[in-house]
């Protein structure tokens, strides 16, 4: 590679994140005599330097497929603005979506079947089935393809707990545990113990996930309805999230986070433990300048009969709206952008070799897209270039193959957490609310939800 290929190889470390799934504006693509237009999806608001690695990772990319040429533009997933935009027909030809639509579009149509172009690549027999199913229709093949994964973690802050007289390599191992340490923290340095999100389908999202580890589901086990005011496991664990706010006022003030908002008070050193994707350390680092000595990570409790752990990730699809010659050029730059740097070692040793001397970090844990043999082969690639205080996360990486994963629920996924998000703030913001009323007025609209998925 030239020295600006080179310095690219990281852009698509750098803009592939699960976490950046949390609009864009039209660009105008397609096939003329010359070869294939292709508009492909790029964060909005890159730093320069970002944007320079992505135009030299498309020069590259160009440079190998001339008849290809790629237009970038502008896309980041949100729940009303995807619905928007795909409805509009202004969604780029290839761009990125959480786990939980995969099979809601593949259903309606409403991506493109690429299935026989992926089952063309060299690893289309490697990826990890339990992340794959995420992006495949009902007869397994496979529409949408993975790109990342994650299993939720418990983010916590090391410099809080000592401070509180914790010791941050015993990390809680029960909830109990969590809700004594919360309140130590609360207590001996005035941050929040325990923080958790409530906005933007987050709320949802992470109340799911609680009663995913406290045995529960909010969904029956063949997905044809919710059971949002019929599983105890869930008002457990709204009960759990009210003592820690009311009696134990170890949750701080702010009840109003989304993803991106509570990582910046997690970074900033004014949350002491909060709940997300365990791979969420590289978003920490590079967008919020956590400090790396104040981060640990630990598996969540579980507890129950039939407890798990929430799992998800971030699938690359292609639109509905894109033609053969599309489709083709589209599964040729997901397989360099997003999948060469996890299957291909030249591509991953370049990539990680130039993380690291631009201090990105390497070696995070995350959820393998791919077979246990690929994601030992990848780790052996990578060893060398390791940054990351892999000593901080042993709680987590130690412990979270053994632990059952969960997908999350499968109708009406976002809709769902949407409802739940007002259920959580209620409970956090209202010391008298009435959690049974609020699963009953969620319930009912959740049967209206998954009424409407099923006809």
């Amino acid at each position: 590679m030239t020295s600006t290929i080179r310095r690219a190889a990281i852009g698509a470390l750098a803009l592939t994140s699960t976490a950046a799934l949390l609009a864009g504006c039209a660009a105008a693509g397609g096939d003329s005599g010359d070869g294939v237009t292709l508009t492909v999806a790029i964060d909005a608001g890159l730093e320069q330097e970002a944007r320079d690695n992505f135009d030299a990772r498309v020069e590259e990319f160009e440079k190998d497929n001339p008849d290809i040429t790629v237009e970038a533009q502008e896309y980041t997933w949100t729940a009303p603005t995807f619905t928007t935009d795909l409805a509009g027909g202004t969604l780029p030809d290839v761009f990125t979506i959480p786990f939980t639509d995969g099979r809601g579009l593949i259903a309606n149509e409403q991506i493109a079947d690429v299935s026989a172009l992926v089952a063309d690549l060299p690893y289309a027999d490697r990826f990890n089935p339990n992340v794959a199913q995420a992006g495949q229709a009902a007869d397994g093949s496979q529409w949408a393809i993975p790109i990342a994964a994650y299993g939720q973690g418990l983010h916590y802050n090391r410099t809080l707990f000592e401070a509180a007289g914790l010791d941050p390599d015993a990390p809680p191992a029960t909830w109990d545990e969590v809700r004594e340490a919360a309140k130590a923290i609360s207590d001996a340095t005035g941050e929040a113990g325990y923080a958790t999100m409530t906005s933007g389908n987050t709320g949802g999202w992470i109340l799911t996930t609680l009663v995913n580890a406290f045995g529960g589901s909010t969904e029956d086990a063949d997905a044809s309805a919710p059971t949002i005011d019929s599983d105890p496991a869930v008002a457990e664990a709204l009960e759990y999230l009210h003592e820690m706010r009311w009696a134990d006022d170890s949750m701080g003030a702010n009840f109003l986070y989304d993803w991106g908002t509570i990582n910046q008070d997690f970074a900033a050193g004014r949350i002491g433990m909060y709940v997300s994707g365990g791979g969420n350390y590289g978003n920490l680092v590079t967008q919020n300048e956590l400090n790396p000595d104040d981060y640990g990570l630990t598996v969540l409790p579980l507890q129950g009969d039939e407890p798990g752990l929430l799992g998800g990730g971030t699938l690359a699809a292609v639109s509905p709206k894109a033609s053969e010659a599309q489709q083709e050029a589209a599964v040729k730059w997901i397989d360099f952008y997003y999948l060469a740097k996890l299957a291909d070692e030249a591509t991953v040793v370049e990539t990680v070799e130039l993380a690291d001397s631009l201090d990105q970090p390497v070696g995070a844990p995350e959820l393998p897209i791919f077979d246990a043999e690929q994601y030992a082969q990848y780790q052996e690639w990578i060893a060398p270039f390791v940054n990351v205080p892999v000593d901080q996360m042993a709680p987590y990486t130690d412990a979270i193959f053994d632990q059952p994963l969960i997908a999350e629920p499968r109708v009406a996924t976002q809709d769902v957490y949407a409802l739940l998000d007002t259920v959580v703030q209620s409970v956090l913001t209202d010391e008298n609310a009435d959690i049974p009323a609020l699963l009953a007025d969620a319930q009912a609209q959740a049967e209206a939800l998954y009424e409407k998925a099923g006809s």
